[in-house]
C-alpha cells in the first residue's frame, strides 16, 4: 500500500472514531508515538558483554563450576540470592523472600545481591524493597561489587544466571525457577538466551512439579520442586463478608496472564450479568466496554478484603500458574482457571473451576458460580478455604533447605548434575 494522503488519513480517522471511539483512537496514537520514540537498531541485551565473555571462557575451559564451601558441623548455610531489583507487589520475589526468611529463621544466613543494569542507586532499591518486604532481614548488596563465597549461590531469573555463572565466588550453583521464562518472549534472541541457562549445570529448585519435570525431560537439568504455599497470615476467610462481585488480576503488561482473553470473557459475562460488580486489581485499566471498579496495586490486607467480597476470580496463565488461585482459595473466592496441563499439575484442587481457554467457556464458568444461591456460595467459600489449610510456605522452605544441604554435602537429589562436557556441548557455545 502506498503512503496515504491527508484526505485518506482523515477518512481513516473518521472510521476509527466510529468503530473504536476516542479511547481506541487515543490508544492507537500512544502506541504509534512509542514506536516513533523508540530508537532503531537497539541491539542491547539484558546480559552484559562482560558476563558473556566470562561465560565463554568457562565453556572453553571445560565448564568447571566453583565448588561450594565445606559444610560446618553445625550445618549453618551461607546462601546468596542474585536477583534483579524489584518494584512493589512482585509475586515471584515475594516467594523468594518467604523462602529466605524461613531459612533465616532456621539459623541460616542469606544475602541478597541486586543485579542492576540501569544505573539506579542501591540505596533507592533497598528503601523500596524493605518497604514492600519487611520480613527479609538479610543484607542487600550490589552484585556489581562482587559475590562472596557461599555454600549456595542462587540465580533467580535467566538474566541473573549469567552473572552467577560468571562469578568466581565459591558456592554450589542453584537456580530458583518459578516459570518457564523462554515463553515470556516471541521466538528470538531473549528466548534463546533464556533457554540456554537451563544447560549451565545449575541445580534447579522449581515452584511446582510441572517445571521440574520439564527441565529434567527437555534439558537434562538436575531439579527438585517445592510445592506452592499460602500465607495464611495475610489471606483467610471472613465469615461476615457478603460475596457479590467477581475479580480479575489485571496485568496487561504481562502477556502470559492472558489479559485480552480475560477481558473478552468478562465482556460476555457483563452482558449477561450487569448487576454483578467486576473488580480489577494489579494495574488500573480504562476504556473497557463494560463498567469495572479499578483498585490498582493494593497490598495483601486490602486484597484479602477484596477476595472476601467476591464469589469468584478469573485467573489465567499460559505458563506456570501464579500464587493468585491459592490466595483466592484461602479467602473463599473460587478461582476460574484456564484448563491446561501445566495448571492442573500444580493446582489439583476440587474447588478450582477449570474451563477451556475461550471467552465463552470462561464466561460460562463465572456465570455458573454467581448463579448459586447465597447459602451455597457460603458453603463453597468455607470448603474452598479449608482445602488449602495444609499448604504452608514453611514446608516449601524445608524442602529448599534439605535440597541445598544434600547438594552441598555431596548427597544425591532427584537427578545427578550433568557433566561439564555435556553442558559445554549444548547449543549456547556450539
Amino acid at each position: 500500500m502506498s503512503s496515504p494522503n491527508p484526505i485518506q488519513r482523515l477518512q481513516q480517522l473518521r472510521r476509527l472514531l466510529q468503530s473504536e471511539g476516542r479511547v481506541g483512537v487515543n490508544a492507537r496514537l500512544r502506541n504509534r508515538a512509542a514506536d516513533w520514540i523508540a530508537p532503531e537498531n537497539d541491539f542491547r541485551l539484558p546480559v552484559s558483554r562482560g558476563d558473556l565473555l566470562r561465560a565463554a571462557e568457562i565453556a572453553a575451559g571445560g565448564w568447571e563450576l566453583p565448588s561450594p564451601l565445606p559444610l560446618g558441623s553445625e550445618g549453618r548455610l551461607e546462601i546468596a540470592w542474585v536477583c534483579v531489583p524489584q518494584s512493589g507487589g512482585t509475586g515471584g520475589f515475594t516467594n523468594l523472600v518467604r523462602l529466605a526468611s524461613a531459612l533465616e529463621q532456621s539459623g541460616h544466613r542469606c544475602i541478597l545481591y541486586l543485579h542492576d543494569r540501569h544505573g539506579w542507586s542501591i540505596d533507592q532499591h533497598r528503601k523500596t524493597m524493605r518497604s514492600w518486604w519487611p520480613a527479609m532481614k538479610g543484607e542487600i548488596r550490589n552484585a556489581a561489587e562482587g559475590i562472596e563465597d557461599a555454600h549456595a549461590i542462587f540465580a533467580s531469573s535467566w538474566e541473573t544466571a549469567y552473572p552467577v555463572l560468571a562469578s568466581p565466588a565459591r558456592g554450589a550453583r542453584f537456580y530458583l525457577v518459578q516459570d518457564f521464562e523462554p515463553l515470556f518472549y516471541a521466538a528470538g534472541s531473549n528466548a534463546l538466551l533464556a533457554e540456554a541457562t537451563y544447560r549451565f549445570g545449575f541445580h534447579g529448585l522449581t515452584l511446582g512439579r510441572w517445571l521440574s519435570q520439564k527441565l529434567q525431560a527437555d534439558y537434562g537439568m538436575a531439579a527438585d520442586h517445592f510445592d506452592f504455599g499460602c500465607d495464611f497470615e495475610q489471606y483467610s476467610l471472613s465469615a461476615s463478608s457478603e460475596r457479590t462481585g467477581i475479580c480479575l488480576y489485571a496485568r496487561p503488561s504481562t502477556p502470559r496472564r492472558a489479559f485480552e482473553l480475560a477481558i473478552a470473557a468478562l465482556d460476555l459475562f457483563a452482558e449477561r450479568h450487569p448487576e454483578i460488580e467486576i473488580h480489577l486489581y494489579g494495574q488500573s485499566v480504562h476504556g473497557l466496554p463494560f463498567p469495572v471498579t479499578n483498585h490498582g496495586l493494593i497490598k495483601p490486607q486490602e486484597l484479602n478484603e477484596l477476595y472476601n467480597r467476591c464469589v469468584a476470580g478469573l485467573v489465567l496463565s499460559a505458563t506456570n500458574i501464579s500464587l493468585v488461585p491459592h490466595e483466592m482459595l484461602a479467602a473463599g473466592c473460587i478461582p476460574v482457571v484456564n484448563d491446561a496441563e501445566h495448571n492442573r499439575a500444580v493446582l489439583d484442587n476440587p474447588y478450582v473451576a477449570y474451563a477451556p481457554a475461550t471467552p465463552f467457556d470462561l464466561a460460562e464458568a463465572l456465570h455458573s458460580l454467581v448463579a448459586r444461591g447465597a447459602d451455597e456460595r457460603s458453603r463453597f467459600a468455607t470448603a474452598a478455604a479449608a482445602s488449602v489449610q495444609g499448604d504452608s510456605w514453611n514446608d516449601a522452605a524445608a524442602t529448599v533447605e534439605r535440597v541445598i544441604t544434600e547438594v552441598v554435602a555431596g548427597g544425591v537429589s532427584s537427578l545427578p548434575t550433568r557433566s561439564a562436557s555435556a553442558v559445554a556441548s549444548g547449543p549456547l557455545f556450539a
